[in-house]
C-alpha cells in the first residue's frame, strides 16, 4: 500500500471523500456497490455513513469487515496507475 488514508467522510448519494498522508483528496461515487454482496447493508444510506478509517491499516471501512483498498481510491482520484512503472529520469 503506498498511500494511507488520513481523512474520510461518507456523503450524500454514496459519494466517499478521502484525504491521503501525501496531501492528494478527493471523492470518488461508491454508487455501483450497493447492495451488491457485502455491500447490502449500504441499501440503508445510514450505514454506509458509519465510514470509518482502521486506525492500523489506514483503509476506509464499515462496521461487518468491509473495507476498501486505498490504493484503488488513489487511482480512482486521481486517474493516475499506482502499478505503472514509474517514468525514466534524464
Amino acid at each position: 500500500m503506498l498511500n494511507r488514508i488520513t481523512d474520510a467522510e461518507a456523503r450524500p448519494g454514496y459519494r466517499l471523500w478521502v484525504r491521503f498522508a501525501d496531501g492528494v483528496e478527493g471523492e470518488v461515487s461508491l454508487s455501483h456497490l450497493v447492495g451488491k454482496g457485502v455491500f447490502e447493508p449500504w441499501q440503508d444510506e445510514r450505514e454506509f455513513a458509519k465510514v470509518t478509517i482502521d486506525p492500523e491499516a489506514r483503509t476506509v471501512a464499515w462496521p461487518g469487515g468491509v473495507d476498501l483498498a486505498p490504493d484503488a481510491l488513489y487511482e480512482r482520484i486521481t486517474g493516475k496507475s499506482l502499478s505503472s512503472p514509474a517514468p525514466k529520469l534524464s
